[in-house]
C-alpha cells in the first residue's frame, strides 16, 4: 500500500499487483494497468506510454514501415535524449546546492514570496557569476554534450590559447527555473536575472530534448493537484507558476494548480499538452514576474 498519486490523501490506499499487473486505489477508485498509469499520471498518449515502458525494459516496438537505417537512427536519438536529460540533471542538482549557498539568491526569492519548500519541490537553483562556472561541475569542459544541451554557448570563429574555441556557461547570475517533461526529467532551464538587466528571462535553446513552444513549466510538480482540483491556470512568468501565488487562484496555496507557458506565448503546443490532463482556464498574462 502506498499514497495515491490521484488524490491527497494521509493515508495510504493504493495497492499495486505485480502479479496481477494491476494498480487499484480504494480512495478514489483510480485503477488499471502500466499503459492506463501512464497515460493517467504522466499525461501520455497511448503510443508515448507503450514507448516509454519498452525504453524501459529494454524492448523495441516493431515498425513496419520503417527500415533498418531509420530504425537505428530512432534508437540513437533516443540514447541522445537520455544523455543529455543527465547531463541537464547534473547541472540542476549543481545549481540548487549553489542556491543554499547564496544568501543573495535566498532573499530575492523570499522577497517574491517563495518558500525554502516550494524551491525544493520545484528544483530551484542559482547559476553562479562567472564565465566557466559549469566547469567545476563538469570535469571536461569541451564536450559536446554541453553544448547540445544548451548549458554551454561555443563561439567557433574565436580560439582560445589553446587552439579551442571559446566557450562560456550560458546562464550566470540568474534564478534557475528547471523545466520538465512529464516524466519528471530536467529538459531545460528557465533563467531570471537577479537585478535588472536583460534579458529579464533567458530560455533553453531548442534542443533534441526540449522544444519551448510545446512544453509548461509547474505540469510535472502540479499534476496530481490540478487533477484533483479539476482546473489549472495558464501564466506567463516561472514565478507566478509557483503555489506560493495564491492570488492566482482561488484554492489553498499549497496547491500548485498553476502552469507557466515555457515560451513568450501560450502556442497551440503548449495548449494540447494541457488538454491531456485537464480543460484549462485562461489567464490574464502578467507582466509582475
Amino acid at each position: 500500500m502506498g499514497l495515491c498519486p490521484f488524490h491527497g490523501e494521509k493515508s495510504p490506499s493504493f495497492s499495486v499487483s505485480p502479479t496481477k499487473q494491476f494498480y487499484h486505489c480504494f480512495g478514489c477508485g483510480a485503477n488499471g494497468n502500466a499503459i492506463g498509469f501512464l497515460m493517467e499520471h504522466a499525461g501520455m498518449s497511448f503510443i508515448e506510454a507503450v514507448k516509454d515502458l519498452a525504453q524501459q525494459t529494454g524492448m523495441q516496438i516493431p515498425e513496419d514501415d520503417a527500415s533498418p537505417q531509420d530504425r537505428e537512427r530512432a534508437a540513437q536519438q533516443r540514447q541522445k535524449q537520455v544523455t543529455l536529460t543527465d547531463v541537464l540533471e547534473k547541472a540542476a542538482l549543481a545549481y540548487a546546492k549553489h542556491l543554499k549557498a547564496t544568501p543573495r539568491a535566498i532573499d530575492y526569492l523570499k522577497g517574491r514570496g517563495l518558500s525554502g519548500q516550494i524551491a525544493k519541490t520545484f528544483g530551484l537553483g542559482y547559476a553562479p557569476e562567472g564565465w566557466r562556472a559549469l566547469a567545476s561541475v563538469f570535469p571536461d569542459y569541451q564536450d559536446p554534450l554541453l553544448v547540445e544541451s544548451g548549458m554551454v554557448i561555443e563561439h567557433e570563429d574565436e580560439k582560445g590559447a589553446d587552439g579551442q574555441s571559446k566557450r562560456y556557461d550560458r546562464f550566470r547570475d540568474r534564478i534557475m527555473f528547471p523545466i520538465r517533461n512529464v516524466k519528471g526529467e530536467c529538459i531545460g532551464f528557465g533563467g531570471r536575472v537577479l537585478d535588472k538587466g536583460e534579458p529579464k528571462y533567458l530560455n533553453s535553446p531548442e534542443t533534441p530534448v526540449f522544444s519551448k513552444g510545446r512544453e509548461l513549466y509547474g505540469l510535472f510538480e502540479g499534476r496530481t493537484a490540478i487533477r484533483v482540483a479539476g482546473y489549472a491556470l495558464v501564466t506567463e512568468g516561472y514565478s507566478w507558476a509557483q503555489p506560493a501565488r495564491p492570488t492566482m487562484c482561488k484554492s489553498s496555496s499549497a496547491s500548485p494548480t498553476v502552469w507557466s507557458s515555457a515560451s513568450t506565448a501560450t502556442t497551440p503546443g503548449g495548449a494540447q499538452r494541457a488538454r491531456r490532463w485537464t480543460p484549462p482556464c485562461p489567464w490574464p498574462p502578467t507582466h509582475a514576474a
